[in-house]
């Protein structure tokens, strides 16, 4: 899963690793508040609740976007789900973090800030998550899974003070 958030950022060592985590989120929207908490509670942990205000807005928005967008009607409030359709990874680095957010949608984000955007969809209602992603994060990207996974991935990089 790791490997497309490497394309194009400098190399990582592995002995910089510092932390993980990660939550299955539930087809309701009530998982926004807990994807949250699971981020103050994570931040908290790894010294990093300085981060929490901007982290929280980002994954507040991609949790919104992959529960609203990402999966079928009959999907949203079901409770007798084998696998929670939604995943919400935190990795640390000493010089970053990212946040990433699994769905089981091959399609890419959308909205009017998607990278496709032009001037007769900018001013639409939705997609304006992605635009606050974009100004809170210093970058951000997705990329489908492969192998035995479907889906995509939707992350979020914030750089780290050393």
């Amino acid at each position: 899963m790791l490997e497309p958030l490497r394309q194009g950022l400098p190399p990582v060592d592995p002995t910089a690793v510092s932390g993980s985590a990660s939550c299955a989120l539930p087809a309701r929207y009530e998982a926004v508040r807990g994807a949250r908490s699971f981020c103050r509670s994570t931040l908290s942990q790894w010294g990093l609740d300085d981060r929490f205000d901007d982290v929280a807005l980002v994954v507040s928005e991609l949790v919104t976007n992959a529960l609203r967008h990402a999966l079928p009607e009959d999907a949203r409030g079901a409770d007798a789900e084998p696998e929670p359709p939604v995943r919400l990874h935190l990795m640390r680095w000493s010089t970053r973090l990212v946040c990433a957010v699994r769905d089981p949608s091959e399609d890419r984000p959308g909205g009017a800030f998607s990278p496709e955007r032009t001037e007769e969809n900018f001013d639409l209602e939705s997609g304006r998550g992605l635009f606050l992603v974009d100004s809170y994060s210093d970058s951000w990207g997705w990329h489908p899974l492969a192998g035995r996974l479907t889906g995509k991935v939707v992350w979020a990089l914030f750089l780290l003070q050393d």
